[in-house]
């Protein structure tokens, strides 16, 4: 009686076959997508360490001074590096994954029409967003409020008042006098 085969025995060497693809892919593929990667983590590192070493700059030359506040140029130029930061870090990361489509072999081009509908799908469904990307530009633009001021908004469903924490492009964050954090969205200020 002869033995049957199993519907999932592989033939011999076909393991050793797959093996050998792996490697291959490894090496070319997927060795050009890890360098892909790790170079732009070391690009958002670096824009990240700059952001960063600028505000610890100004935060020295504020210790250093005899200033009780900061100087308004200051929390503007602290402001305003950090929404440069932040777009950096965002065009680095676009790039990012279409260089890494492209190496995989996805056509690009296949994804126009896609992409203009989601694009579409997006602004209509993020219109708070970008609503408050928008107030937050005009925000750090027009020098309206910056770190360390004390400030009273008119914030949709009530009023927040509190020094100013951070402000990004999408948000303010405040702290009140008793500790409380809150967080307004700049679209609803």
């Amino acid at each position: 009686m002869a033995a049957e085969p199993t519907p999932l025995a592989f033939a011999p060497g076909a393991t050793q076959a797959v093996i050998g693809r792996f490697y291959e892919w490894a090496a070319t593929t997927g060795l050009e997508i890890l360098i892909w990667i790790l170079g732009g983590l070391l690009v958002i590192r670096f824009i990240k360490w700059g952001a960063e070493g600028y505000a610890a700059r100004l935060k020295t030359q504020f210790d250093s001074s005899d200033l009780i506040v900061q100087s308004e140029d200051a929390k503007h130029r602290r402001a305003l590096v950090d929404v440069v930061a932040w777009t950096l870090i965002v065009i680095v990361v676009i790039i990012e994954i279409i260089r890494i489509l492209v190496v995989l072999g996805v056509p690009i081009t296949g994804l126009a029409g896609p992409g203009a509908v989601l694009g579409a799908a997006l602004g209509f469904g993020a219109q708070r967003i970008v609503q408050d990307i928008l107030a937050g530009f005009f925000v750090v633009a027009e020098k309206q409020y910056g770190y360390g001021d004390v400030v009273s908004l008119s914030v949709t469903g009530g009023a927040a008042e509190g020094t100013v924490e951070d402000v990004t492009l999408r948000m303010t964050k405040l702290r009140t006098g008793e500790g409380e954090g809150i967080t307004a969205p700049n679209g609803q200020i």
